[in-house]
C-alpha cells in the first residue's frame, strides 16, 4: 500500500464511512473530530486519534476534511491549532465538505503561502454512498494535485471527476445540489399525491421506480417515506445550508432559480417545526400538511 499517511477531520455520518473505508483500503489514518466519541469505533478499527486539526497536519502528507459548513473548515485549517500552524509544505488538503466556491479560493490562496495545496471534493451519493464507497467526488484544483491523490479518492468513491481549477468541484456541486432538491420535491408532492387519490404506496413506488419517474432518490428515499422513517441520510439542516450557498452563488450570476426559492420556504417550514434534523424526505411531511389545509 502507498505511504501516504492520511489524516482525516470530521467523523460525522458521511465522514466516518469514508474514513473506514479509507483504513480499509490498507491506508494509515489519523483522526480529529470536535466530539472524539463519534471516532471511537474508528479508533477501534485502527485510526490513530489526533488532539486538534494541527497535530493532524503534523504527521500528515494528505489531510482530508468533511464538516458541515464553511467556517467549520475554516477553522480547522486556519484557526488556532489549525492546519495551518503545523503543515509541512507539500502538504495537500482535501475539503470534502460543501461550502462557499469564494472561501474556498480564498482559504486556498492562505494556504499556498505555506507551500500547501488545497483541492475542494465535494461529494454527493449520500450515507449509503458514503458506506458502500461509492460516492461521485467534484474535484477542483491543480490537475498534478488531483492526479497524485485519485487513488485515495477511489477508496471512498466510484466516480472521481476532475471539474478545473479550485473552486469548480464546489459550484458543480451546488449545480447537483439543484438537481437533487427537485428530484425530492418531486418525490414528496408524488407520494403526497398518490396517497390522498388512495393509492398503495408500495405499487405505486415500485411502477413509478421502473419507469421514466425512476432515480437513486425515489429507491432510497421512497420505502423511507412509506414506512414514516425520517432518519437522516442528509439532514434538512444541512439541505438548506447547501440552498444558501446556492442562493448566494446564483445572485452572483444573476441566474433566477425559482425552484429552489420554494423549496427552501417549505424547508424552513420543517425546521420552524423543530424537523432541522430529521432526513430530507420529510419534506412529504410539509406537502401533506398543505393538503389538509
Amino acid at each position: 500500500m502507498a505511504c501516504e499517511k492520511i489524516g482525516f477531520i470530521g467523523t460525522g455520518i458521511m465522514g466516518a464511512p469514508m474514513a473506514h473505508n479509507l483504513l480499509k483500503a490498507g491506508y494509515e489514518v489519523a483522526v480529529h473530530n470536535r466530539t472524539k466519541v463519534k471516532a471511537d469505533h474508528l479508533i477501534a478499527g485502527g485510526a490513530a486519534w489526533a488532539d486538534s486539526p494541527a497535530d493532524v497536519a503534523k504527521d500528515s502528507n494528505i489531510v482530508i476534511t468533511c464538516l458541515p459548513d464553511t467556517p467549520d473548515v475554516e477553522q480547522v485549517l486556519l484557526g488556532q491549532k489549525g492546519v495551518i500552524e503545523a503543515a509541512k509544505p507539500g502538504l495537500i488538503c482535501i475539503d470534502m465538505s460543501t461550502i462557499s466556491p469564494a472561501a474556498t479560493k480564498e482559504m486556498g490562496s492562505a494556504l499556498a503561502a505555506k507551500g500547501v495545496t488545497l483541492i475542494d471534493a465535494p461529494i454527493s451519493g449520500g450515507e449509503i454512498g458514503a458506506i458502500e464507497a461509492r460516492l461521485s467526488i467534484m474535484m477542483g484544483g491543480p490537475k498534478k494535485a488531483v492526479e497524485k491523490v485519485r487513488l485515495i479518492m477511489q477508496a471512498m468513491g466510484r466516480t472521481v471527476i476532475h471539474c478545473g481549477p479550485l473552486g469548480a468541484g464546489q459550484i458543480t456541486k451546488l449545480a447537483n445540489q439543484i438537481m437533487c432538491i427537485h428530484t425530492i420535491m418531486s418525490i414528496a408532492e408524488g407520494f403526497a399525491f398518490a396517497e390522498k387519490a388512495g393509492l398503495d404506496l408500495e405499487t405505486t413506488l415500485k411502477v413509478t421506480s421502473a419507469g421514466a419517474a425512476g432515480s437513486h432518490s425515489l429507491k432510497t428515499l421512497g420505502p423511507k417515506i412509506i414506512a414514516g422513517d425520517f432518519k437522516p441520510a442528509f439532514m434538512v439542516d444541512l439541505q438548506q445550508k447547501d440552498l444558501r450557498l446556492v442562493a448566494e452563488y446564483a445572485e452572483k450570476l444573476k441566474q433566477p432559480l425559482p425552484g429552489v426559492a420554494l423549496a427552501r420556504q417549505l424547508l424552513a417550514q420543517l425546521q420552524a417545526q423543530g424537523r432541522g434534523r430529521d432526513g430530507t424526505q420529510a419534506l412529504v411531511e410539509v406537502i401533506r400538511q398543505l393538503g389538509q389545509k
